[in-house]
């Protein structure tokens, strides 16, 4: 079973139906012992990493989330709940992150040509500078649905994909059993969900 962390923060019903799609039992949950005994977890998040923090921490699920990852159990993290993995986010101020993977959270606007749409939104493709478990199912050129103002970076070791927005963004990361996707494998279609047939893979964290 997976578990989709509910904190308030996240788009779970498309979570559920791509689930639903690909024959995997998925339930959005915010009880702590569903989270422990599921075989795998997935972060969820959408708009504002510090707003996204603090419920996390407020309804207590924070440490749930990092004990499951200590424990070595995989755990996905998507769009902001990708972001929250990492040390830190310079949005809007400086936040702190869950540390489960270095590296800091910064706008796209610092490194993307001056004209081009903030936030990214779309259907963008993906490379791979690396291969992994995660990506099985999928190739190089694929296209996956993106919306984001803000990036990974400083993570160059941990990146798992990248995509071309006038410049080179993280699109996912791996660190052991802790992944994320900066992009919504629930919106891209077959691809997507290829992409969560393989999260659920027995291989995945190869």
């Amino acid at each position: 079973m997976i578990a989709l962390v509910d904190y308030g923060v996240g788009n779970l019903f498309s979570l559920l139906s791509s689930f639903a799609a690909i024959g995997v039992e998925a339930r959005a949950t915010d009880d702590p012992a569903v989270i422990a005994a599921a075989d795998r977890v997935i972060l969820p998040g959408v708009g504002a990493f510090a707003d996204a923090r603090r419920k996390l921490a407020e309804s207590g699920l924070e440490k749930t989330v990092l004990d499951q990852a200590e424990k070595g159990k995989p755990l996905m993290g998507i769009c902001l709940g990708m972001q929250l993995l990492f040390d830190k986010s310079l949005e809007y101020g400086e936040h702190k992150g869950l540390g489960l993977i270095p590296g800091v959270v910064r706008p796209i606007a610092d490194v993307i040509p001056k004209g081009l749409k903030i936030p990214q939104i779309g259907w963008n493709a993906l490379s791979f500078p690396k291969p992994h478990p995660l990506f099985s199912k999928i190739k190089e050129g694929d296209h996956v649905y993106f919306v984001h103002s803000y990036y990974a970076a400083d993570c160059d070791d941990f990146v798992l994909a990248t995509t071309e927005y006038g410049a080179p963004l993280t699109a996912a990361v791996g660190r052991e059993n802790v992944l994320g996707c900066q992009f919504h494998p629930e919106k891209s279609g077959e691809v997507g969900l290829n992409i969560l047939r393989a999260f659920c893979g027995e291989g995945v964290l190869c």
